[in-house]
């Protein structure tokens, strides 16, 4: 779709531009049904802007947008205040109120306001259509390699390092805790992925969910960043995803556990390193 939209406004020698809701009519509407983001406002924009687009842009969602029609919305948001030439849609888009409108009410108005107007068919992924929605499903069920494939990308979160409980420094494999992650959170489980910090890669060791071992059941993401050494807390943390290296387990006693995450790291290290390689 997007390079649908960068081709048309290349075509017609005007800037590519994405539309965006922020927040999403949802958190208004039915905020209890929102669903959790894929990737925060400032990380949509960067991918956009990689694949050409010129401008995104959020507009604020308020009651008062959600009241206009169809044929309103077209008129005042789309003519009037972007004056767009052109619009590139997907099947499943709806507009105004009640999402009264769609893309055969859209194709109608672009052709009476003299705009182009393209709908792009959606792409499956093995037999599934890609959606966020799909997308979401696989990312909640561990699946990170199906995610990615739908994404085209690794699916990646962001949190500030925080202190912890530091049991995985005292079992030779400090971790980062990271807190105020604002994207959804993958399954409980151990993953292997790419932890970039200040611009650098470093394989990683991602545990996801409570330590049964030491009885701890608080969901914590915790990140082992293999070749690391030095103290980053208070900073900025993102983490990669390649895939689920195994689900949560409880082992008879810590040693047991330093057994198994030896195993853990070694085959991150491997995976990680490799993907580091062909970038």
């Amino acid at each position: 779709m997007i390079q649908t939209l960068v081709q048309h406004a290349r075509t017609h020698n005007v800037p590519a531009i994405v539309f965006t809701f922020d927040p999403h009519p949802i958190h208004l509407l039915r905020p209890e049904h929102a669903p959790p983001e894929l990737m925060t406002i400032e990380q949509r924009a960067e991918v956009l802007e990689s694949l050409g687009v010129d401008c995104v842009i959020a507009y604020p969602t308020d009651r008062a947008l959600l009241n206009l029609t169809a044929e309103e919305f077209f008129q005042q948001i789309l003519c009037d205040q972007l004056q767009a030439r052109g619009m590139v849609e997907g099947p499943n888009f709806y507009f105004g109120k009640n999402r009264a409108g769609d893309v055969t009410l859209l194709g109608q108005l672009c052709e009476q306001a003299g705009m182009f107007f393209e709908v792009v068919e959606p792409t499956v992924c093995g037999s599934r259509m890609i959606s966020s929605s799909e997308v979401r499903k696989s990312i909640q069920e561990g699946d990170l390699g199906e995610a990615n494939d739908m994404l085209g990308r690794l699916y990646q979160i962001e949190g500030t390092v925080d202190h912890g409980a530091e049991r995985g420094r005292q079992l030779g494999f400090p971790t980062a805790n990271l807190t105020g992650i604002k994207t959804l959170i993958p399954a409980d489980g151990v993953y292997c992925g790419i932890g970039v910090i200040a611009g650098k890669q470093y394989p990683a060791a991602i545990h996801i969910g409570g330590n049964p071992t030491f009885q701890q059941e608080e969901t914590k993401v915790e990140v082992h960043l293999i070749g690391f050494s030095g103290e980053i807390y208070g900073q900025k943390l993102q983490v990669q995803f390649l895939e689920q290296l195994r689900g949560t387990q409880t082992f008879a006693d810590a040693e047991a556990l330093k057994s198994q995450l030896l195993i853990d790291v070694e085959s991150a290290k491997k995976l990680a390193s490799q993907w580091i390689d062909l970038q």
